[in-house]
């Protein structure tokens, strides 16, 4: 029952924080484009890859993860087709397990085919896992990304990790559409 409690907790500490904090279309652009720079500087060729291998591609610049066995995570972004945003998104998670700390992270998730992007689209709360699963990409440094071929149509990178957190899993995480 404390469990439940806890986590019920959690939530709605995240919905508040969501509602009261929610960011104008025109900070989340900002916080986008310089999360892509960052991006961009830590996976080299990125520029190129998003260019020419990606129909789409979902970008939560700031996402924030807390927990001491319960957790949970939130974070707004956007979504881009043809270099241009069009629509945004919030994502949020909830776990229990083996977690302590406070952690911001960037996520991007490259949408490789008209048809994985057209499902994503068609879905207003699109889970991880349950409605598509993502590969998320490992990528050293020194590697060019730019030639590189993928045998998923959904990928994802976390990067610009600060903090201390035991977890790197978008898994469960649930992308909503949000107006801005």
């Amino acid at each position: 029952m404390r469990i439940l409690k806890a986590l019920l907790s959690i939530f709605a500490i995240f919905a508040i924080n969501s509602t009261l904090y929610a960011k104008s279309a025109e900070v989340i652009n900002q916080e986008v484009n310089a999360s892509l720079k960052l991006f961009n500087k830590e996976v080299k060729g990125s520029d190129i890859f998003l260019a020419k291998s990606v129909k789409g591609y979902l970008v939560f610049p700031e996402v924030v993860k807390a927990g001491i066995g319960i957790g949970g995570e939130y974070g707004e972004g956007a979504l881009i087709v043809d270099g241009k945003t069009i629509q945004y998104y919030s994502t949020a998670s909830a776990s229990i397990g083996l977690q302590f700390g406070v952690q911001t992270k960037a996520i991007l998730i490259a949408f490789l085919t008209d048809k994985a992007l057209n499902n994503f689209q068609k879905n207003n709360g699109w889970k991880v896992g349950v409605d598509g699963s993502v590969a998320i990409i490992k990528w050293g440094t020194g590697q060019d990304i730019s030639n590189a071929t993928f045998n998923k149509p959904v990928i994802g990178f976390v990067y610009g990790n600060k903090g201390l957190m035991y977890n790197l899993t978008i898994e469960g995480s649930k992308f909503t559409k949000i107006v801005r």
